[in-house]
C-alpha cells in the first residue's frame, strides 16, 4: 500500500466503488418480477436460498451454493445452513450469510456470485452499508465482521475486521439515523460507521437495556421508525424514535424471523416445529396464527417478504 500513489488509489477506490453497481446495471427483468407476493425463504434442507410465489405456491428461483460456479469447492462449506437473506439495491441482488460462516451477494438475474467472504463463528445476519461495504454478526464467535466489499479480489483477498458483539445474530442499517441496529442478548445496541470504503470502522454508540435475553430476529417494520424483536420468550415492536419496546401477541414464544410488507401482504413470522432439536420448520404462519404455506420435509430457517425495506439501505 505505501507504494501507490494517491492517484493510483482514488482509482483503486473508484474501480471498488462503482464495480458492483456496474454488474447490477446489467441486470434484466426477472422472470417473477409480476409475483406480488414473493417470499424469500434460508431453507436448510438443501442448503439453499430460494424465492417462493406464495399465490402459486411454487418456488421461482434458487441459489445453491454447490450449482454456483463462481464459489470454489473447498468454500461450499461455508455455505451449510443459509441463515439469513434479504434483498438488496433495489431487488436486484440478494445478500446471504450461512452458519457455515459464509456470506454472499448474489445477482439475480443470473444468479452469479458478486461477492463472497468467510466471516465464521455461526454467521447469522448480514447488512449492507451504505457505500456498498458489508458487515455481519456471528453468534457463537460472540462478534461483527466488516468486510471491503471488493468485487476484483475475493475471496482470498479480502480486508475485514472484527469488533465485540455477544451473541450476535442480527445487524440492521438505519439509512435515516446513520445508524447500525444490533441487539446482543439482552442489549439493543447502535453503533456509528466510518464510511471509510478502504478501511472500514464500525464504534459503539449506545446500549438499550431489552425485556427477555438470547435476542434472535431483530428486522424492520415496513414503512415504519420501528425493528421486529424476537427473543426465547417473547416478540417485540421496538419504536426507534421512541426507544420503547412492546410486545406482540402471537401464539409461540420461539420465533426465529419476522417480516412485514406493504398492504395487504400480512406480517408474517416462523417458529421452530417442536421436533427436539430442530431450529427450522416447514410452516410460515400470519399473525393471526393462521398457517399460510406448508411444504412437508423442508426446514425455513427464516422467512422474509421479498421486499426492500425503506428502513435499511
Amino acid at each position: 500500500m505505501n507504494h501507490i500513489t494517491k492517484q493510483g488509489l482514488a482509482l483503486l477506490y473508484l474501480l471498488i466503488a462503482t464495480s458492483v453497481s456496474k454488474a447490477l446495471a446489467q441486470d434484466t427483468t426477472p422472470t417473477f418480477d409480476n409475483c406480488k407476493q414473493c417470499i424469500l425463504l434460508c431453507e436448510q434442507s438443501v442448503h439453499r436460498i430460494a424465492i417462493l410465489d406464495l399465490e402459486k405456491k411454487k418456488m421461482v428461483w434458487e441459489w445453491l451454493p454447490g450449482q454456483s460456479a463462481n464459489i470454489k469447492k473447498e468454500h461450499i462449506s461455508w455455505f451449510t445452513n443459509p441463515s439469513d437473506a434479504k434483498p438488496v439495491y433495489g431487488g436486484k441482488a440478494i445478500l446471504m450469510n450461512a452458519s457455515g460462516g459464509g456470506v454472499a451477494l448474489i445477482r439475480l438475474e443470473d444468479k452469479k456470485v458478486l461477492f463472497y467472504a468467510f466471516a465464521g463463528g455461526n454467521t447469522h445476519s448480514s447488512e449492507l452499508l451504505p457505500d456498498g461495504n458489508i458487515v455481519a454478526a456471528s453468534s457463537t464467535g460472540n462478534f461483527m465482521t466488516v468486510f471491503r466489499t471488493d468485487t476484483l479480489q475475493f475471496p482470498d483477498n479480502v480486508y475485514s475486521k472484527q469488533f465485540p458483539l455477544p451473541f450476535g445474530h442480527n445487524v440492521v442499517w438505519d439509512k435515516k439515523q446513520n445508524l447500525l441496529w444490533s441487539a446482543a442478548k439482552d442489549q439493543l445496541k447502535t453503533f456509528t460507521y466510518n464510511f471509510h470504503r478502504l478501511l472500514p470502522e464500525i464504534t459503539i454508540k449506545d446500549s438499550i437495556q431489552l425485556p427477555g435475553t438470547d435476542a434472535h430476529d431483530l428486522f424492520p417494520v415496513y414503512g415504519q421508525p420501528a425493528l421486529w424483536l424476537t427473543n426465547t420468550t417473547g416478540t417485540y415492536y421496538y419504536n426507534t424514535e421512541k426507544n420503547q419496546a412492546s410486545k406482540v401477541p402471537l401464539p409461540y414464544q420461539h420465533v426465529k424471523s419476522m417480516s412485514s410488507g406493504p398492504t395487504p401482504l400480512p406480517t408474517i413470522f416462523i417458529h421452530p416445529d417442536g421436533t427436539k432439536g430442530s431450529w427450522w420448520t416447514d410452516e410460515i404462519y400470519s399473525t393471526d396464527g393462521k398457517v399460510i404455506y406448508k411444504e412437508r420435509g423442508f426446514k425455513i430457517y427464516k422467512a422474509r417478504w421479498f421486499v426492500e425495506n425503506s428502513f435499511s439501505y
